[in-house]
């Protein structure tokens, strides 16, 4: 297991990458634009599959809807890489299998707690890596048609993020069934397109997070969510807006939906392998 120091270190970088996100890129200030000047420029059809989307997080928040992920997968990827590693554990210690009425075959995280913090790492940098390309492919494709085509992919890209996000939470052992870890999931999401004070208002929210008295301050705070996603809404919309384009939006869409995932992907890495690190220092 990592020394104090080790950890520590892990620690000041990831506060580092937490200040580096006050930093704006010029395609995600186009996306801070006015959500009243995107209303009046995007197609109706666009906005209804936006709303659509959203309205699936809210059912995700609620059940876990469809996007939930195979335990089983992230698994057994620990399991490999941590043989690769020299760290050789077995599939029953990463995950153990529960009997019950429903499902005869669930698979569970069990502990990563003997696992060292850069294994789980290049498992979660090899997962982002698969993700990316698997977004960037398909945001090719169904850029191709333009209008036609995007409808497919709103809902697509927002099941992938979900999914991704769980994962993340796979990878440093954390379960996504569980009601509390999909606030903090859907808080990842928001935080990947958030401006700068929202990304410092999600940072403040999810401080100290397994504090029960704060997951009670988070989840009353994830009632309104809708509210909360004003800014998601905006930054997705634009990028969906530029794929709009025949042929032109295989670009765009490539492009929007591998940045989306990696952006995704990484609030989701940096924000939970903290969790872990404060837990492994207390």
């Amino acid at each position: 297991m990592e020394s104090r120091e080790t950890l520590d270190r892990e620690l000041e970088h990831i506060l580092k990458w937490e200040k580096e996100q006050k930093d704006l890129f010029i395609w995600d200030k186009i996306g801070r634009l006015p959500f009243v000047m995107l209303d009046k420029v995007m197609p109706k059809a666009l906005k209804q599959k936006i709303g659509d989307a959203l309205n699936e997080v809210g059912q995700y928040l609620q059940t876990g809807g469809k996007f939930l992920v195979q335990k089983k997968k992230v698994a057994k990827l620990l399991q490999e890489e941590s043989e690769r590693s020299g760290y050789p554990i077995t599939t029953d210690y990463i995950y153990r299998l529960e009997q019950d009425a429903e499902t005869e075959n669930t698979a569970q995280i069990h502990s990563v707690h003997k696992i060292p913090l850069e294994v789980l790492d290049r498992v979660a940098d090899n997962i982002t890596e698969s993700r990316s390309k698997f977004a960037a492919a398909q945001g090719a494709a169904t850029g191709f048609g333009g209008i036609v085509t995007i409808a497919a992919d709103i809902p697509l890209v927002m099941g992938l993020s979900l999914k991704v996000l769980q994962e993340m939470a796979l990878c440093y052992g954390y379960d996504p069934d569980d009601p509390l870890e999909r606030v903090f999931i859907v808080k990842c999401l928001q935080f990947s397109s958030a401006d700068i004070v929202g990304k410092k208002a999600i940072l403040e929210e999810l401080a100290d997070y397994d504090n029960p008295d704060k997951q009670v301050e988070v989840v009353s705070q994830m009632q309104g969510w809708r509210e909360v996603f004003n800014s998601y809404s905006e930054s997705f919309g634009w990028k969906k807006l530029f794929q709009l384009v025949p042929v032109a939006g295989m670009i765009f869409g490539s492009v929007s939906n591998k940045n989306t995932i990696q952006d995704v992907a990484e609030a989701g890495k940096m924000l939970y392998k903290k969790r872990l690190i404060l837990q492994r220092l207390k």
